[in-house]
């Protein structure tokens, strides 16, 4: 009888072991090589043993890793100079994670409508499929009753309507509203796009009604969607902007961006954070911004982009029988299988591919943005012998059955 794991039973894990990487490719204890679009859920910007990043933590290692926040950080100056120089922000709070981010978003949003005098102004709207994180609040904002229940009463304060849906939104807005939140491109629920009409239309609405825009763009963010962040391709800016996964291109890493005035209620000892903007994590953020920020690099994610989601559209238009949509932007693309996704991933990780599975019965496909022009072709070879497989066991099946 095998021992029992020591570790929590919260993951449904894929009987894979990786030792090591190189860009977009993967290889596990046994040799085998694999190429990774999942990109550890997006976090993996800049591939695997990126030389720049690893340059940078093993230099910083040498110097010092922790201080906590009782000291002055230069790195934090350095990169909260930078985010700001390259975004909408005047002000910067670092954390380690997405859900961190998302958690100090949400407090912002409140403590300013308090700082103004209405501390009833707590209430968020926020969407039908979205995903925020696993922390209390954000599973609350996310209202997925599949990560709320059991957890005890659902956190109080959130709204949630259907994506896309204007008049749902406007008919939600009320004297508690403080603030709306979305992320411009829902990736676990399944890779569905905002449009930019309806961002632009949440931004009149927030500006109507003294609300807060709050954006989640810790996935389509740092050059995911083809754009430094998903919110320009609307030509909009938020109020508060929560970060995280690509940003720190593997190293534990978020971050929340806001206006000054979107952040003037959070004064000194209304947040905190021991390990956020760590030394560590700071050089690392850095090096991401080298390499994003550089001229021709957002170029290149949507060459690839494009490459790709051309790519994807013939598989589907061969295979109407295994392929039933793509969908996304950049390089945040899903595939919507006509069967169980979990059919065409299996087939997929059998040709030593890697996707993500999401809502709505999707496969993420998330490779880094260093992606290159002979990767992308061979992932989609990958994908088409994963669907030619999946279509020969149907008519082996068939044929069986008749």
């Amino acid at each position: 009888m095998a021992a029992a794991t020591p570790l929590y039973d919260t993951y449904n894990r894929a009987p894979l072991r990786f030792t090591h990487g190189e860009g977009a490719w993967l290889t596990t204890e046994s040799g085998e090589r694999y190429l990774d679009f999942a990109a550890g859920v997006a976090v993996n910007s800049l591939g695997h043993a990126h030389p720049h990043l690893v340059k940078a933590l093993t230099d910083q290692a040498s110097k010092v890793w922790h201080l906590s926040n009782l000291y002055e950080v230069p790195g934090q100056e350095a990169l909260g100079r930078r985010l700001m120089d390259a975004t909408f922000a005047d002000k910067v709070f670092f954390t380690n994670s997405g859900a961190e981010a998302l958690e100090c978003a949400i407090k912002t949003a409140r403590r300013y409508h308090f700082a103004k005098g209405h501390p009833e102004r707590f209430h968020i709207i926020t969407f039908e499929g979205a995903f925020h994180g696993r922390t209390t609040a954000t599973i609350a904002a996310g209202g997925n009753e599949k990560y709320i229940e059991g957890f005890g009463p659902k956190a109080p304060g959130f709204d949630q309507v259907a994506f896309g849906d204007l008049d749902a939104v406007k008919a939600a807005i009320g004297p508690e509203t403080g603030a709306i939140l979305i992320e411009p491109v829902q990736g676990e629920g399944g890779i569905r796009p905002a449009s930019n009409d309806f961002l632009k239309a949440l931004r009149a609405l927030c500006d109507e009604h003294g609300l807060l825009l709050i954006l989640d763009e810790v996935q389509c963010g740092v050059g995911r969607t083809g754009k430094f962040f998903a919110y320009e391709w609307a030509g909009i800016t938020p109020d508060i902007m929560a970060v995280a996964k690509g940003i720190g291109g593997g190293f534990p890493l978020g971050a929340c961006l806001a206006t000054a005035e979107a952040a003037s209620g959070m004064v000194a000892g209304t947040h905190g954070s021991t390990y956020g903007g760590n030394p560590l994590a700071m050089a690392v953020g850095q090096a991401v911004l080298d390499v994003v920020l550089e001229e021709g690099f957002l170029q290149h994610v949507r060459d690839m982009a494009l490459l790709f989601a051309q790519g994807l559209a013939s598989l589907k238009d061969r295979f109407p029988d295994v392929i039933a949509e793509i969908r996304g932007t950049g390089l945040m693309l899903g595939i919507k299988p006509v069967g169980p996704s979990s059919e065409l991933l299996m087939a997929m990780r059998r040709e030593h591919l890697l996707g993500v599975p999401a809502g709505e019965n999707v496969i993420r496909l998330l490779p880094p943005l260093t992606v290159t022009a002979e990767d992308v072709r061979e992932g989609l070879a990958r994908i088409e012998r994963a669907a030619e497989s999946l279509t020969s066991s149907s008519a082996s099946g068939a044929a069986k059955s008749a």
